[in-house]
C-alpha cells in the first residue's frame, strides 16, 4: 500500500467490496478547502480471464473489463490512519498508454468478500460481485485518468474491494500497482467542507493561483483543493508540471489535481515545462488559453483590469518579438490597472535560484507603463516585495509590488540572504495567492494549505 498524489474522504472501520454502474467523468474529484485528504494504492489488483479458468494475473501490469473475451477486475485496498469525519472517497483508474481505448471503461461494484488473494485468484475461484452499484465508466482513451464517487460505500478506515466488468466486447485496460506512480487509487476525504475565505465583494473578480505545481507528491492535491472553493479565474506562475512538462506527466500529475480547473486556467510555462522540447506537452494540454504555441505570452481583461501572462523562457531582451508585444499590447490597454505574471522572478530572496536579471525589460515595459502587481514563480516558496522600480529600489509612487508564488505543490525550497524591500516571506507552507480586483484597486491574501496557520494579506491602488 501507498500513499500518492491526490487525497478524499473516508469514515472509520468499514470492510467492503465495490462494483459500478453509472457514467462518470474524466477526474472531477474534489477535496474542498479546510478537509484533509489521503491517497492509498491497492493492497491487491488482478483480473481472471472465462477462456483461462484457472489462470492467475495477479502480477500483471494491467487489469481488464470486457466481454469477448469476459475479464474481470479485482482491487483491494486498505484505509488506515485516517482521522475525522469522512466527507468524500473516489475511486480512480488509469488507462494504460498505448491502447486504442474502448467505448466503456466498465461497471463496478462493491464485494463482500476480501479474503481473495491476488496471485491466486482466478477465473474458477473468483470472489462474488454481490454489492452496492458505485458506477460506470463512459468511453475512454489512452493514457488518462478516469474516477467513481464510491463515498456511499467508503465510510471509514477498513478494507474495500472493488469488481469491475463490461458488456462491451472491446475491452478497456487499466495500470496495476504494480506500475507505481500509475496505479489506481482511492482517494479519501476527510473534516470541514467550509471554506477558509470569504467571497468577493460587489462581484468584484477573482485571480487565483500559484507555480510550481504537481509532482508525485502531495502538495498539488493541497493546494487544488483550495482551488476547488475559491471561485475566479486560476493563473499559474509556470513549472506546471514535473520533471519534464510531458504529456504523461501532465495526464499522471496536473490533470487529477489542478485539472479540475482547466477550464477557467490561463497557465504561463515555466523551464520544466520547456524540458520537452518546444513546451509541446504544455501547448497541447493547455491549448489555445495557454497563447500561440512558441510564444506563450497573452493577454486578457477582469474588470477594470489588464492581465498579461507571460513566457520567461524565450527572448525577453529589450527589442525583441516579446517585449514588442507587451509595449504595444500595454499601449493599447484601456484598463486603469495591470496585473502580469511569469515563471523568472526578477526579484526574490530564494537559496535556489538567483535573481533573473534577463526578465528586467519584461518589469521595464510594464514599469514604462504604470502596471501595478508582478507574480513569478521558480524559487519553491513564497514572498512578497514592497513597490520598486525596476532597478529594485523602492519606489511608493510608481513602484510595481512583486510577489513569489512557487507554493503550488512542487517541494519547497529556503531562502538565502534576504533580498531588499523583501516584506514577506514563507518556505514552509503549499498555498495559493488570491487576488480580488477592486475597480481602482485590490487586495492580495496568502490562503495556506489545509492544516497551516501562514497568512499574508494586504490592499493597494492602482496607478
Amino acid at each position: 500500500m501507498g500513499t500518492r498524489h491526490i487525497r478524499l474522504g473516508v469514515a472509520a472501520g468499514a470492510t467492503v467490496a465495490l462494483v459500478a454502474t453509472t457514467a462518470t467523468v474524466l477526474l472531477t474529484a474534489t477535496a474542498p478547502a479546510g478537509a484533509a485528504t489521503a491517497t492509498f494504492t491497492p493492497v491487491a489488483d488482478t483480473y481472471v480471464q472465462n477462456d483461462t479458468p484457472s489462470t492467475n494475473y495477479g502480477t500483471s501490469a494491467q487489469v481488464v473489463v470486457d466481454n469477448s473475451p469476459v475479464r474481470r477486475t479485482f482491487l483491494r485496498f486498505t484505509v488506515s490512519g485516517v482521522s475525522g469525519q469522512f466527507t468524500g472517497a473516489k475511486l480512480r483508474l488509469r488507462t494504460i498508454s498505448g491502447n486504442s481505448g474502448s467505448p466503456s471503461g466498465g461497471s463496478f461494484r462493491a464485494i463482500s468478500s476480501n479474503a481473495w488473494s491476488e496471485t491466486g485468484t482466478t477465473w474458477n475461484n473468483q470472489p462474488a460481485i454481490d454489492g452496492a452499484s458505485v458506477g460506470s465508466i463512459g468511453s475512454v482513451t489512452s493514457n488518462a485518468w478516469y474516477e467513481l464517487d464510491v463515498a456511499a460505500v467508503v465510510t471509514g478506515n477498513g478494507t474495500y474491494s472493488f469488481a469491475g466488468t463490461s458488456s462491451n466486447g472491446d475491452g478497456a485496460y487499466f495500470d496495476t500497482r504494480e506500475t507505481g506512480a500509475d496505479a489506481p487509487q482511492l482517494v479519501v476525504t476527510t473534516g470541514s467542507t467550509t471554506p477558509p475565505t470569504t467571497p468577493p465583494s460587489s462581484g468584484d473578480p477573482v485571480l487565483v493561483g500559484a507555480g510550481d505545481i504537481a509532482t508525485s507528491g502531495s502538495g498539488d492535491s493541497a493546494t487544488a483543493a483550495l482551488l476547488d472553493s475559491i471561485a475566479g479565474t486560476v493563473f499559474t506562475t509556470g513549472d506546471n508540471v514535473y520533471d519534464n512538462g510531458t504529456a504523461s506527466e501532465f495526464n499522471s500529475y496536473y490533470q487529477p489535481t489542478w485539472g479540475r480547473h482547466k477550464a477557467r486556467t490561463r497557465p504561463s510555462p515555466g523551464n520544466h515545462d520547456y524540458n520537452t522540447s518546444g513546451a509541446t506537452g504544455y501547448y497541447n494540454y493547455f491549448g489555445s488559453t495557454a497563447g500561440p504555441a512558441g510564444q506563450g505570452y497573452y493577454s486578457y481583461d477582469l474588470g477594470n483590469w489588464h492581465v498579461v501572462s507571460l513566457n520567461s523562457n524565450v527572448s525577453m531582451s529589450a527589442g525583441s518579438a516579446q517585449e514588442r508585444w507587451l509595449r504595444a499590447d500595454l499601449a493599447a490597454n484601456t484598463r486603469p490597472c495591470t496585473l502580469a505574471y511569469w515563471h523568472h522572478p526578477l526579484f526574490t530572496s530564494g537559496a535556489n535560484h538567483a535573481p533573473s536579471t534577463a526578465t528586467r525589460p519584461l518589469y521595464q515595459a510594464l514599469y514604462d507603463y504604470d502596471a501595478d502587481v508582478a507574480v513569478f514563480g521558480h524559487n519553491h516558496q513564497y514572498e512578497r516585495f514592497a513597490p520598486q522600480n525596476p532597478s529594485g529600489a523602492r519606489d511608493t509612487s510608481r513602484g510595481i509590488r512583486s510577489f513569489v508564488a512557487g507554493m503550488g505543490g512542487a517541494s519547497h525550497y529556503g531562502f538565502g540572504t534576504i533580498a531588499p524591500n523583501s516584506e514577506a516571506r514563507n518556505s514552509d507552507t503549499y498555498g495559493v495567492l488570491k487576488f480580488t480586483l477592486h475597480a481602482n484597486g485590490y487586495s492580495w491574501q496568502f490562503v495556506p494549505e489545509a492544516g497551516k496557520s501562514y497568512a499574508d494579506s494586504g490592499t493597494g491602488t492602482c496607478h
